[in-house]
């Protein structure tokens, strides 16, 4: 049979898990590097050029910035307990940051910058210790349309990079672009699977021999840069004086941190969308990792007064090109970077790539990126209810990014933080999430422990929500199947393994269209009901076990089953649909 498992197989040639061989895992670690490192020298530019910074300041801060983000990829890649997503996500300085920047340096130098970053990295530490209260905000609907909308801002800054390409290379840039998407796109769709990883690097380096040969390579920039070197300035320190300036500008910078953070769970919900061959639950374990390790690339980069680094959207799409996910790409990735903080030619040699091929570059991986985004909205099914939030919320991005939405209010409003189309973007789209959650049919909730002997109070518990909502005899058979089903296989996870204390189970239960949603919460455990309950497609009737039986059930019963697992709970949301023959008498 025909389905997503076969065609993710398809794709993947490297799990996480599993070793690509050394000039494999080299070779896709430069391809990240390439395509990061122009944003992690350039952001800290702008910034520092905006701000009237110093020649030695700026050299430290990019030598700071490609360190700091070399160490902050190793640690997302080797998950060290509740740090680090475990995935291949790759990290640097967040454009997002550049107006808060550029207004702290302005006001009070590299310690005023170096203390707002420290202060607002507490914001992603404290969400990943309590990621769970946050699930409400972790729907498809909102993951997808942030993931829209990297592209969506990022391309017209990329586009416009063509426009300032001298006179005399009017014809050689478009030449150049388009060479190096043709050598891309070709390689991808028609190649093998072997050379299809190299896709990505040989366009680059493709794009840029051809653009050499009509003048676009910036040989001198390469010539004139030392082989070995340390930056110009020194560590400028970090500031204690928290007077007006630092009040003024708080607020900005934990509010882009709280924006960095949702970014952050987008990219590590994402990554775990195409690294596996087979189709598989989310682990928000490891989101809580993504984020602790984003919360401390921002206390590093505090630190070292220096641009705060987040995930960047550009492991994704180089995964669907490349089809290698092994976190040892991210290691490979990090540790070239920590190399090229002291190898300035080697940095000069990157940059001097000509911005017709990087331009192309980004085109391609980041039209990848919208196009996971479109799928992450509406797998499951789509209603009117996330085509409505995920298109306000999209246009509303374009909109404010491109300056089309009352542009004097938003230049002034939050100091022009909502000017920037990922912003504006994400807050619609989590205002009108929270709108529905505030509107929605009142929850009725049961605490007891996570226990058999419970269950006679919980078939009583979801009678009586039963009958308040009119509903018959067969829809309380129903949410009593799925509730006795789904409180075993809780409780299995505890005997499976070694015995935990008695944990607690909070049950709530909602009317939503068509039927009911019932959500347990326990304390986590060591199994994905969602993995369980799909590889039931793939075994056989006769070999199934105890406690397989009873998950086969539940995916009857139930028209849905979500397992959200956190490092200090279990979330199963189960969504039952009333019979057609269930309304009205009892």
């Amino acid at each position: 049979m025909s389905n997503g498992h076969e065609r993710r197989a398809s794709t993947v040639r490297y799990e996480p898990d599993e070793t690509p061989p050394a000039g494999v895992t080299l070779g896709c670690g430069l391809q990240l590097v390439v395509l990061g490192i122009t944003s992690i020298i350039l952001i800290p530019t702008i910034v520092i050029r905006a701000a009237g910074g110093t020649d030695a300041y700026l050299s430290w801060a990019v030598f700071g910035a490609v360190a700091v983000s070399g160490v902050c990829t190793v640690l997302q890649a080797v998950r060290l307990g509740r740090v680090g997503a475990g995935y291949v996500l790759f990290m640097g300085p967040a454009g997002a940051y550049i107006g808060v920047c550029v207004s702290a340096l302005t006001e009070g130098g590299p310690a005023l910058l170096a203390t707002l970053v420290v202060a607002s990295s507490l914001v992603p530490i404290v969400i990943s210790m309590r990621l769970a209260l946050f699930r409400r905000l972790l729907t498809p609907t909102i993951v997808g349309t942030v993931n829209m909308l990297v592209p969506a801002t990022v391309l017209p800054v990329v586009f416009s990079r063509l426009a300032d390409a001298p006179d005399d290379t009017a014809l050689a840039t478009p030449l150049t672009a388009v060479a190096t998407v043709l050598v891309i796109s070709g390689i991808s769709l028609k190649a093998g699977t072997t050379l299809r990883l190299w896709a990505p690097l040989v366009g680059v380096v493709a794009g840029s021999v051809f653009g050499g040969s009509l003048g676009l390579y910036d040989l001198d920039l390469v010539v004139r840069a030392p082989w070995i070197g340390l930056p110009q300035g020194g560590w400028p320190g970090i500031g204690l004086d928290l007077g007006p300036a630092f009040v003024e500008l708080l607020p900005a910078f934990v509010f882009v941190a709280l924006i960095g953070a949702i970014q952050t769970i987008t990219g590590a919900v994402v990554i775990q969308r195409v690294s596996w061959r087979r189709q598989r639950a989310v682990d928000y374990r490891a989101v809580e990792g993504a984020v602790t390790a984003d919360g401390i690339g921002k206390l590093l980069s505090g630190l070292t007064a220096i641009v705060p680094t987040q995930t960047i959207a550009v492991s994704v799409p180089t995964i669907e090109l490349t089809g290698v996910a092994a976190r040892r790409v991210g290691i490979a990735a990090g540790g070239v970077l920590m190399a090229m903080a002291f190898l300035p030619k080697v940095i000069a040699l990157i940059l001097a790539i000509p911005s017709p091929v990087i331009v192309a570059y980004l085109t391609v991986v980041l039209a990848m990126s919208f196009v996971r985004g479109m799928t992450e909205i509406v797998q499951g099914g789509i209603d009117h209810r996330k085509g409505m939030i995920s298109g306000v919320a999209f246009w509303v991005g374009v909109g404010c990014q491109n300056d089309l939405l009352f542009p004097g209010l938003l230049s002034e409003l939050a100091g022009g933080l909502l000017k920037n189309g990922i912003t504006a973007g994400g807050i619609v789209a989590i205002l009108m999430t929270l709108f529905l959650e505030a509107t929605a049919p009142r929850r009725s909730r049961i605490e007891a422990e996570l226990d058999l002997s419970v269950l006679p109070k919980i078939r009583e518990f979801l009678g009586a929500f039963a009958s308040r909502s009119g509903w018959g005899a067969k829809m309380v058979d129903r949410l009593d199947a799925a509730a006795e089903e789904t409180l075993l296989t809780l409780i299995g996870q505890d005997e499976n393994g070694e015995k935990r204390e008695r944990r607690r189970l909070l049950l709530t239960v909602h009317k939503e269209a068509g039927g009911a949603v019932l959500e347990f919460v326990a304390a986590s455990g060591e199994e994905n009901l969602e993995n369980r309950i799909g590889l039931l497609t793939e075994t056989p009737d006769d070999v199934l076990m105890e406690r397989e039986v009873s998950l086969r059930l539940l995916r009857h019963i139930a028209s849905s089953v979500r397992h959200q697992q956190f490092h200090d709970s279990d979330i199963v949301t189960v969504h039952v649909d009333v019979p057609e023959t269930s309304h009205g008498s009892r």
